[in-house]
């Protein structure tokens, strides 16, 4: 049993263990403006408080959305993580108020940083709700301003997580790097996930630089990416400049080293018997898409683009590929519409068409819808079908539906009765000949961990998509960016319609085979390339995410409690 002394000797050591992280009276680092360039900028950073330091961070979160498409300046980024590493320097709170008081200044930066870096990367979201505007244009500010507040909770997560652990050397810099590598990570999935725009695309924003995706996991990605982003601030403050850069340097060198190796590789051939496909984006108004008098009209545009003859002598395409929700109408439902594709497609011929599917939920009920794929043969018949499982919030579906509907709301993108259902497992495609394709409807492919196992085996990665909903934007092309790396990945080609938005092929090194540009209506016909196998699995990159970690954590205790015993 426990003895008294003991008691209080085990509580000494906690009171010691509780100062040793969060002392009262510690002032990490603010140095008097003195000395050269970098560090003149630094101390006036570190010297910020209250709005201007919460203004500069929001500004930094905002230089930080360069690194997205359209723009790819990944460089932005060597300028925006030394001022948020900065002004975390100054980030120390009351020393006489409590843990919150304290590690408030940090919370409050890190959120600010990121309210600047969603706000300015998912305006465009806004678009989606003025298609309907009669409806939808009162929500405009939740989408705009509303959302990216919610995201940057994430980035505020992170900032708090590095200051509890900060320090005055390279330790700090692993802190912020475990900091928005677990944030990153836990944004991947709560609330169904939103990994949009997660800080690692920044440095993935070519294919030379795409390919460290085949070894280590976006997740993984993510952490190293803050890491070297935020080592040039160690030139301005702090000790460990020369480890840390070095180690920035390093990685730098490997990650680029690696892009330059694996594209010098043979490009993937495809399989002995080669498939021809054609991509069609007929470019539809989504307004007009909305409009129940121009279904036909729609419909039939999309036959005439199929039935275009095929350009400079290339084969007639195996499979017509359509973009989601091409087919506006319950396809099971219109016999004559089997019937027209029928007399488009030769005999040999496959469509594979996005569409609504209706599915009877029993006496009494409405009918379930799914937002789907169909592959149907040149004969009219249907003779695969796989449905969407990641469904969008509020805009294929509501959360807590009989709550909100109850206030009169309604889901943005399902014009179907009750939203739209996600199916309860994915289904791959097999087409006629044994090759299978894996199916990722409109923004599964923003997903890494959508593509299972069960895809090694799969001939391409299928995603079709409508991005018409966000106009002539950074959103279509940030889009199709993040489903670029699935294929880096997946080591799997990627076919991509969209009725409007970026259609292309893009082989397993994320390398651009054919594509169609925004608003170009056309078609576009190529081989598809083969597979690559990738250096690693999904269980190895989970461990390396886990061993990268751990070793960031590592790093920044030693760096934290190190300095602790210092100052005091």
């Amino acid at each position: 049993m426990l003895q008294w002394g003991q008691a209080a000797t085990f509580l000494e050591h906690c009171r010691q263990l509780i100062r040793l992280f969060f002392p009262r009276s510690v002032r990490v680092l603010r140095p008097a403006p003195t000395g050269g360039c970098m560090e003149r900028l630094a101390g006036r950073i570190m010297l910020l408080s209250g709005a201007p330091r919460l203004f500069l961070a929001f500004v930094a979160g905002l230089l930080a959305v360069l690194t997205q498409p359209p723009f790819g300046i990944f460089a932005a980024a060597f300028l925006s993580f030394p001022i948020l590493v900065w002004l975390l320097d100054g980030a120390t709170g009351h020393p006489d108020g409590g843990l919150i008081r304290r590690l408030w200044p940090a919370v409050s930066i890190g959120w600010a940083f990121g309210f600047g870096y969603f706000l300015g990367g998912l305006w465009w979201l806004g678009n989606a709700l003025l298609v309907e505007a009669d409806s939808f244009a009162w929500a405009l500010p939740l989408a705009v301003v509303g959302l990216p507040a919610c995201l940057a909770v994430f980035y505020a997560l992170a900032t708090l997580i590095a200051r509890i652990l900060w320090s005055d050397g390279v330790g700090r810099i692993a802190a912020l790097a475990l900091g928005f590598g677990l944030a990153e990570w836990l944004r991947s999935f709560i609330f169904t996930g939103f990994p949009w725009n997660a800080i690692g695309y920044a440095a993935m924003p070519m294919p030379l630089m795409m390919q460290s995706a085949s070894v280590v996991s976006l997740a993984t990605i993510n952490m190293l990416a803050v890491f070297v982003f935020a080592a040039p601030a160690l030139a301005g403050t702090g000790k460990g400049g020369r480890i840390g850069l070095s180690l920035a340097v390093a990685l730098c060198a490997a990650h680029i080293g690696f892009g330059f190796y694996r594209l010098a590789l043979p490009a993937p051939a495809g399989p002995d018997q080669p498939l021809a496909v054609r991509l069609v984006q007929p470019v539809i108004d989504q307004a007009k898409k909305l409009d129940d008098s121009e279904r036909g009209a729609i419909f039939e545009e999309h036959l005439a683009l199929t039935a275009v003859p095929a350009e400079g002598g290339a084969r007639k395409p195996d499979i017509v590929v359509w973009p989601e929700t091409s087919i506006p109408f319950v396809l099971t439902d219109s016999p004559d519409a089997l019937a027209r594709i029928a007399e488009v497609l030769d005999d040999q011929q496959i469509l594979i068409a996005g569409a609504v599917r209706a599915e009877d939920a029993g006496a009494g009920l409405p009918p379930r819808y799914y937002n789907s794929i169909y592959v149907i043969d040149g004969r009219g018949q249907i003779i695969g079908a796989a449905d969407k499982v990641h469904l969008v919030p509020f805009g294929e579906y509501l959360p807590f539906e009989d709550l909100l509907t109850s206030w009169g709301l309604s889901s943005v993108a399902a014009a179907m009765p009750g939203g739209f259902s996600a199916a309860k497992t994915r289904s791959l495609l097999t087409l006629p000949g044994g090759r299978t394709f894996y199916p990722l409807i409109c923004y599964e492919a923003i997903f890494p961990g959508e593509i299972g196992a069960d895809a090694r085996g799969a001939d391409a990665l299928l995603n079709i998509t409508n991005d018409a909903w966000f106009g002539d934007t950074p959103g279509p092309r940030q889009h199709f960016h993040q489903a670029q790396l699935r294929a880096v990945e997946s080591g799997i080609p990627l076919i991509r319609a969209a009725n409007n938005g970026i259609s292309a092929i893009v082989d397993a090194r994320g390398v651009l085979v054919v594509g169609l540009a925004y608003n170009y209506r056309g078609v576009v016909d190529t081989i598809l390339p083969g597979r690559l196998p990738t250096p690693t699995n999904e269980v190895i990159r989970s461990r390396i995410f886990g061993l990268c970690a751990i070793f960031l954590l590592l790093v920044a205790v030693f760096s934290r409690v190190s300095f602790n015993i210092r100052k005091n």
